[in-house]
């Protein structure tokens, strides 16, 4: 989404990122040797933040729920499986090469230019004896010097071996919102054509074709061929879930804006598998839809009743909650709902819950309703039964009326055809698929359809450190001014929880009492021990790392004041308010407030 940014926000951004690598965040990957485009490394604050991340998100999506198990799957998996995705042949971006500089673009993305376009038929050096007859293009922003246009033309025949070259049939031609230039240069790129993001790899000891394999785009094709057996084995009816959190691989044109958009990344994706609206009409005795919600309460206790537009909602406010609670506020997040013409051939419906990053308004999860298409085609191309049997469909199907049972089995008739004519089915045995499937459903048999909220850690990492960073004005012990750069993460996803500071280092008994709490504190949470520097200096350090709570021991803890024996001083980071505590009470008090 196209929109005007903010040079204060470009300039807080490269103060996060600064702050990323000085504190140990996250570092570009083989820095040493240059580094590679499109990979990041996580380290010490990096990686607990992380990992933080994506237990909240498990604990909430699968331990704090009965109806979501879990899945941990492999990274390289069966070649066919992208074929059944249609990954292999439709898992790619429109790309267009710089032809003076060759740099590659994605042509979705190019800004639209507008601008006078001096074309060239070709160049001449006759002192040399070179010539070359192939035409180039350059377009001149409007008020830039027409000379710019001959001084690129001239470099780019020159790489074509004219060593001086003179241009030849010089015409201009006036063009608005083009995107067929370069926006650095104003060089002409190559036709759009077709990337496939899939990274290749073999798999054994031979490369051949008939070894090749790939790491998995998404996670999402691992829960849908292993459905099955997750809903065997975990003993779930429908609706329910099975999610997973795991690494993705996609060989992005144009990686760009940290880590939002980089070349491996990790994703955190629920399938939620419900009953299709036929089978609950049949079962419930009709649908609910949204506009049947009296209140959004409505949507806090699932219902026998819910059809897929129901659930959808329910889901993107589920995501919405999720991310209210772990420090992204609701007024921050948008809801975008795809428009008809926006959806993915199989989607009935998608929201991209949307956050205002530095670079601009972009996703940072989305919830699509998928219908039943990524059952169906593992189904259809694996051979092997997806369908899931419902004794309470069979049950009160029986007890409908005829001309009930006719609009129901007419309209999941309907449905499949439509699925099966997509697939490049011929017309015949289309038909008899769906006739099938709809004699099936009668009998209690179905695919279900899927809702899919489908989250980027690593966005949401970058999400929640744009979110957390602050800068305020202080005033030292001295009166002087300082400013104070904070990171103010919610407790929960803090890497570390507390840092712990006997007051002075050179006396042994603060630092020996002072390492009593930290190992108090250890089993129950991330700590940090310092004793390096003025106190003021060390919880400033804190501060930068996001550490919510800074523990100091000092001479009262040793009893100076008979009162404030086994007492601490704990600070709050974000108000900078200190209270005496009792150490024995530390544990849950903090525990109280970091969960």
């Amino acid at each position: 989404m196209s929109e005007v940014i903010d040079p204060k926000a470009n300039e807080r951004m490269e103060k996060l990122v600064s702050l990323c690598k000085r504190r140990g965040f996250i570092f570009q990957s083989s820095e040493i040797y240059g580094g590679i485009n499109g990979f990041w490394d996580y380290g010490p604050l990096g990686a607990e933040l992380k990992r933080n991340v994506k237990e909240s998100w498990w604990q909430v999506m699968t331990r704090q729920r009965d109806d979501v198990a879990g899945l941990d799957a492999s990274i390289i998996m069966h070649p066919r499986i992208w074929e059944a995705s249609g990954h292999t042949s439709t898992f790619s971006d429109p790309m267009a090469d710089c032809l003076l500089t060759q740099k590659r673009f994605r042509s979705d993305q190019i800004e639209p230019q507008s601008g006078t376009v001096y074309h060239f038929t070709g160049a001449v050096d006759e002192a040399a004896g070179k010539t070359c007859d192939e035409p180039y293009a350059v377009l001149v922003a409007t008020g830039k010097h027409p000379e710019y246009a001959r001084k690129v033309a001239r470099q780019f025949y020159h790489l074509r071996g004219v060593p001086t070259p003179v241009l030849l049939g010089e015409r201009t031609e006036e063009v608005q919102n083009t995107t067929r230039f370069n926006p650095e240069n104003g060089g002409l790129l190559t036709d759009p054509r077709p990337f496939n993001l899939m990274l290749k790899t073999c798999v054994g000891p031979v490369e051949s074709q008939e070894n090749i394999a790939y790491l998995r785009p998404e996670t999402a094709q691992a829960i849908f061929v292993q459905f099955k057996n997750v809903a065997e084995t975990a003993r779930q009816k429908l609706p329910f879930g099975i999610c997973q959190i795991g690494k993705a691989f996609r060989n992005e044109v144009n990686p760009r804006n940290y880590i939002f958009r980089s070349r491996e990344f990790e994703q955190m994706e629920l399938e939620f598998f419900i009953k299709p609206d036929e089978a609950v009409e049949a079962i419930s005795g009709n649908v609910a839809k949204l506009a049947d919600l009296a209140a959004p309460a409505a949507l806090e206790q699932p219902q026998s009743n819910w059809g897929w537009e129901v659930w959808h909602k329910y889901w993107v406010e589920q995501r919405i909650r999720y991310y209210e609670n772990i420090g992204l506020p609701r007024a921050s997040l948008e809801e975008y709902w795809q428009k008809p013409e926006e959806l993915a051939h199989y989607a009935k419906a998608t929201v991209d819950i949307l956050y205002p990053f530095a670079f601009g308004t972009q996703e940072l999860e989305g919830v699509a309703a998928r219908g039943d298409f990524d059952l169906s085609q593992h189904q259809r191309c694996a051979g092997k039964s997806m369908t899931v049997f419902d004794e309470d469909l069979k049950t009160a199907w029986a007890k409908l009326d005829a001309d009930k049972q006719q609009v129901l089995s007419q309209r999941y008739y309907e449905a499949r055809l439509k699925y099966f004519t997509k697939a490049g089915e011929p017309a015949e045995k289309a038909e008899q698929h769906a006739r099938e499937d709809a004699a099936a459903l009668a009998k209690g048999s179905y695919l279900p359809h899927v809702i899919e909220p489908s989250a980027g850690v690593d966005r949401l990492i970058l999400a929640l450190l744009t979110q957390a960073y602050h800068e305020e004005e202080t005033v030292d012990d001295k009166g002087n001014k300082e400013v104070r750069v904070v990171l103010k993460f919610h407790p929960c996803i803090a890497p570390i929880k507390a840092g712990v500071f006997p007051l002075l280092k050179n006396r042994p008994e603060l630092v020996r009492k002072a390492r009593e709490v930290r190992d108090l504190l250890r089993p129950h949470m991330s700590v940090f021990y310092d004793d390096a520097g003025a106190i003021g200096r060390r919880y400033r350090r804190q501060d930068e790392a996001g550490t919510p709570f800074g523990v100091t021991i000092d001479f009262d803890t040793l009893g100076e004041k008979p009162e404030l024996l086994d007492t601490v001083t704990l600070r709050d980071r974000d108000t900078m308010q200190q209270t005496r505590v009792k150490i024995d009470e530390l544990v849950p008090l903090l525990l109280g407030k970091i969960r």
